[in-house]
């Protein structure tokens, strides 16, 4: 008798049926509004991140039968996931095999006080001031949010595991599937595995600023451009009268400056119509009243 019947198993279907078929749910799931995040995997490496990595080997703390991983990194890097989606302290996929199976992964949230120390030991390794105002976590606080002993991944006592096949083990190959689609999406959505537990990613960088230095000293007076400098090193005029204390030192110039002597004028310079006639219009009115007087002398 053949051992698939008797257990319950679904005959095999080939890869192509496999494909076929899934694209046959995912239209009619698409049809009724349901839009699905399928795992994409190009070539045969399935996470290239360190996050990613550690995640996929970590899986092997979960299997009870090892020949289930090998069928589920194929499952995953085939396209056999159409649906992942990652919830706090849940995993919902779906696996397309010899008919399409239904994963659940339940995950308790993180004790408190674990995050906590996580967060502690994260602080000093933010990698830049740029890193923080942009929201992004370096490589060096996701090695120690990573690590199997005391990180974020959870314990094989902290996981439940279903699928609606027929499959005697925990971890089936559409279970492991899944997982390692998890691995795969860590590549792009770092963030998912703060979700996954339950806490939030903020916090680290909370923490982080309030352990910054704050500076307390101004810059040394070397270091402060002038006027001047500023000038031209941009370009720019700088206008008189806009910057804080420029009119007093524009008086404290003008009072520092010699006086000039009192006979500095250019003689060369030609004479206006009053420098050359000090007396004005009245001086020519005068020399009319000569002439006058003369002409009636003459008269007598």
């Amino acid at each position: 008798m053949n051992p698939r019947l008797l257990y319950g198993w679904q005959p095999y279907v080939s890869m192509a049926a496999r494909r076929a078929q899934a694209a046959r749910l995912t239209q009619r799931l698409t049809r009724s509004g349901r839009s699905l995040e399928p795992v994409k995997v190009t070539g045969r490496v399935i996470a290239r991140s360190y996050w990613g990595r550690a995640w996929c080997d970590n899986l092997l703390a979960y299997s009870d039968f090892a020949n289930r991983l090998p069928r589920g990194e194929r499952y995953a890097r085939n396209g056999s996931v159409i649906d992942l989606r990652v919830g706090p302290g849940l995993i919902e996929a779906l696996v397309s095999g010899s008919m399409i199976y239904e994963v659940g992964i339940r995950i308790r949230p993180l004790p408190g006080g674990r995050w906590k120390t996580l967060v502690r030991r994260c602080a000093g390794s933010i990698g830049s001031v740029v890193e923080l105002l942009r929201g992004r976590i370096s490589q060096a606080v996701m090695e120690i949010i990573a690590r199997p002993e005391d990180g974020l991944f959870p314990a094989p006592r902290a996981i439940t595991m279903t699928c609606s096949c027929p499959d005697v083990a925990v971890m089936c190959k559409h279970v492991a599937a899944v997982l390692y689609g998890v691995g795969a999406r860590l590549d792009e959505r770092p963030e998912l595995l703060f979700r996954l537990r339950a806490v939030d990613g903020k916090d680290l960088i909370a923490r982080a600023g309030k352990d910054l230095p704050l500076a307390r000293k101004g810059p040394a007076a070397a270091k402060i451009l002038g006027e001047g400098d500023i000038s031209a090193i941009f370009g720019l005029e700088m206008v008189e009268g806009k910057t804080p204390g420029s009119r007093a030192a524009a008086k404290k110039a003008k009072l520092r400056s010699p006086k000039p002597p009192a006979d500095t004028k250019d003689r060369t310079a030609p004479a206006t119509s009053r420098q050359a006639d000090p007396r004005g219009a009245s001086g020519g009115r005068d020399r009319a009243n000569v002439s006058v007087r003369k002409k009636r002398a003459a008269k007598r």
